[in-house]
């Protein structure tokens, strides 16, 4: 019988669902099959976000994809990395989410061992937000042989720089061991909104008293309309408060 149960379990994806779902899975959290991953039901609000590795994406299919109450309102985008990197997807993917529908939000992969004001202004010449978009997201999630302080200043000037251009506090994307290490119980960074990955856990905690604003909560969901696996992710609050955070 144990023989048997091992075969079934490495041949049938739909016995290793249903096993996994009995034993593994949260209790607030609801298996959507058709998303492939685990979804924390506590929160109203979800969201992907996308880069060259989902490839092209379908954002009509995107939009259209529901499962009971379920459905992708946000989109976070790539839009640049360093100085001269654009994202290839970036040009189909930031007029198709806002056509189809989706709140979308545009993010800079930031190295701090490069200057802040070149990577800002690679960022400016090839992001245009528009009213009803998420404000400009700082991805930072490596030091590039930078020292704490130095990340932390460079993060700061960076910020600065897009405040100052687009006229609204910039989002932080990072990791939450990141987190932890560079911005946790700093003054500095707590009036800004964190987007924060943490995989594999009932909820996200954060390491101080700050309150995260997204959650990326998955790297492998599955979602019509994008071939690649792709990140999910919550919004803290409901619909009207995400609203609330766009550009006016």
């Amino acid at each position: 019988m144990l023989v048997l149960f091992v075969i079934v379990l490495l041949v049938s994806p739909e016995f290793r669902y249903q096993l996994f779902r009995l034993i593994d899975y949260p209790f607030h959290y609801k298996e959507y099959k058709h998303f492939g991953i685990r979804i924390p039901t506590r929160y109203a609000v979800h969201g992907i976000d996308v880069s060259r590795y989902q490839d092209r994406v379908d954002w009509e299919r995107v939009a259209a994809m529901r499962v009971d109450d379920l459905r992708i309102q946000f989109a976070f985008i790539k839009a640049t990395e360093g100085t001269w990197m654009v994202d290839p997807r970036f040009e189909d993917n930031w007029p198709g989410a806002r056509k189809a529908g989706i709140v979308r939000g545009a993010y800079h992969y930031f190295l701090p061992n490069l200057s802040p004001r070149a990577q800002a202004r690679h960022f400016f010449k090839t992001v245009k937000l528009r009213s009803g978009d998420l404000p400009p997201v700082v991805d930072i999630e490596e030091t590039r042989g930078m020292n704490r302080e130095q990340v932390r200043k460079y993060t700061k000037d960076f910020l600065a720089l897009l405040k100052q251009y687009f006229g609204v506090k910039p989002i932080i994307y990072t990791n939450r061991d990141f987190y932890k290490n560079h911005f946790a119980n700093e003054p500095d960074f707590k009036p800004y909104v964190f987007w924060i990955a943490h995989y594999h856990v009932p909820d996200l905690t954060m390491p101080d008293d700050s309150k995260w604003h997204f959650w990326q909560h998955s790297d492998r969901g599955t979602v019509n309309g994008i071939n690649e696996p792709v990140d999910f992710n919550v919004f803290y609050g409901d619909s009207s408060t995400l609203m609330k955070l766009c550009l006016p």
